[in-house]
């Protein structure tokens, strides 16, 4: 399995901005999908996950309200749509990907991040 991130960048507080993520190599509506991210000297953190393209994502209480996950099985593609955005949502963002019937919560696909800049 291999993830591709794109669509970072640096951006005005209250900006928006999309990442998506291309998934190949195996058959992307059987993975839980995720964004994390890691800001400077900090550690890495879950922004959002979603399992059904139809189901409840969850999200991180920072960015509850403001980004919204989504995926599109057809495209084999992952989203994450992040609005009003703030300089405290500056970080390098990561895709991740776990098999639904794999007996870890552990991701262990990795994208190569995308960073994404706010300035006030």
């Amino acid at each position: 399995v291999q993830l591709q991130a794109s669509g970072g960048g640096s951006v005005q507080t209250g900006d928006s901005l999309r990442l998506s993520c291309v998934f190949s190599g195996r058959a992307f509506v059987n993975y839980v999908m995720a964004w994390f991210r890691q800001a400077p000297g900090k550690e890495r953190e879950i922004v959002a996950n979603i399992y059904w393209s139809r189901g409840n994502p969850y999200y991180a209480d920072s960015v509850k309200g403001r980004f919204t996950i989504s995926r599109d099985d057809a495209k084999n593609t992952l989203f994450l749509q992040m609005r009003s955005l703030k300089p405290e949502d500056t970080a390098v963002y990561y895709c991740a990907a776990r098999h639904r019937a794999a007996e870890t919560t552990e991701y262990g696909v990795w994208g190569q991040g995308t960073q994404v800049t706010v300035s006030s």
